[in-house]
């Protein structure tokens, strides 16, 4: 059985609760741990019952409360990474511009992203690789990988007017 370990909260559940509001996704459990050992008091609260509260695991819990003995709230917000999070885009604004045009472009062919990651290399001369072309697409433009079936560029919209006019209906 784990033990109920105090550490004071500075912060009141008001303010917790608010910053609880607008933080993110990854920072969300942190604040909510500090809500909870906030409302425990002097008597403090272990581990245990913590991670069952917050729903986290008892090393994330351990880490959280030695960062904000030793820095606070600021070292519970703070994310680990430094300026913007995650890594650089693999392609540059104008490479994104004219991807966007030849999917957007509704006479352009392209059957699947395999089709799509052969122009990259061609009109780039950026070897990229399938899943990162997937992934990219999906982000930025929407797109999925399954989708229904397209009529052809070349159909002709008048005859598909004649047909539906002259086609009886039973």
């Amino acid at each position: 059985m784990s033990y109920a370990l105090y550490i004071p909260v500075t912060e009141t559940i008001r303010a917790l609760k608010s910053a609880l509001k607008s933080s993110s996704a990854m920072i969300a459990p942190r604040i909510k741990m500090l809500i909870e050992m906030k409302k425990a008091g002097e008597e403090g609260i272990s581990k245990r019952d913590l991670m069952d509260n917050v729903g986290v695991s008892s090393q994330s819990i351990h880490n959280w409360r030695t960062a904000y003995k030793n820095g606070g709230m600021e070292a519970m917000v703070h994310n680990g990474r430094k300026g913007k999070a995650g890594k650089p885009s693999v392609f540059t604004i104008e490479e994104h511009r004219q991807i966007e045009q030849k999917l957007k472009d509704p006479k352009n062919g392209l059957a699947g992203y395999i089709e799509l990651q052969q122009w990259i290399e061609q009109e780039f001369k950026k070897e990229v690789k399938y899943n990162t072309v997937l992934k990219y697409a999906m982000r930025h433009f929407g797109s999925k990988v399954k989708v229904a079936r397209k009529s052809h560029v070349k159909k002709d919209e008048q005859a598909v007017a004649a047909f539906k006019k002259t086609s009886s209906k039973k």
